[in-house]
């Protein structure tokens, strides 16, 4: 995953997302879909309109919290996204505005990406991975903090069948959190 933090040098107005799927989730995606020259295009736009509604219920697996860290800081609907594929991976680009601008107040916000009911790999690789607008640079920082789970967790998340009802604990305990925090300029 990449993504672009959004904004200026008062607020954050919320994200690009750059998701990169590994071949089985593509091959998976493209299962059965007119990926001939005529329909490419076609298929493609449909396939990232159908897998950004799948993942609205879900607050499209992007979880974006206050400092208290339980307070959700909520999006509009995502109208436009992308999915392109190069050699056997598709790659699903979308932009995630925020409902409404964050003003910067000196606060650490928490960033995570994951599916809640089942572990994937949904990771940035690196701190680089995650990128501040220019008018951001000056005023936020960004801590990428690796998740720990126990050797109990893991076991468990092992354990679940395929056809085992959602857990929507799970997720989370195996994905990476962004700590960012902003302060506005002394001179506003």
């Amino acid at each position: 995953m990449t993504t672009q933090i959004k904004g200026d040098d008062q607020q954050l107005t919320g994200f690009d997302m750059t998701w990169t799927f590994d071949a089985m989730t593509t091959a998976y995606l493209f299962d059965g879909e007119d990926m001939s020259k005529a329909h490419r295009e076609a298929t493609l736009a449909k396939l990232a309109q159908s897998v950004i509604d799948n993942m609205l219920p879900s607050h499209y697996f992007t979880y974006f919290f206050d400092a208290d860290g339980t307070t959700p800081i909520r999006y509009e609907k995502v109208t436009k996204a992308r999915l392109t594929t190069a050699k056997g991976k598709a790659t699903l680009q979308f932009d995630l505005p925020l409902a409404k601008p964050y003003v910067f107040n000196g606060k650490t916000l928490t960033l995570k990406v994951f599916d809640p009911t089942y572990y994937v790999d949904m990771s940035w690789d690196d701190r680089s991975h995650l990128i501040f607008d220019e008018a951001l640079k000056k005023h936020c920082e960004l801590t990428l903090i690796e998740p720990h789970p126990t050797p109990e967790q893991v076991s468990y998340a092992m354990s679940l069948p395929v056809d085992a009802d959602p857990d929507n604990a799970l997720g989370q305990l195996f994905t990476q959190a962004a700590a960012i925090t902003c302060q506005a300029s002394a001179s506003h």
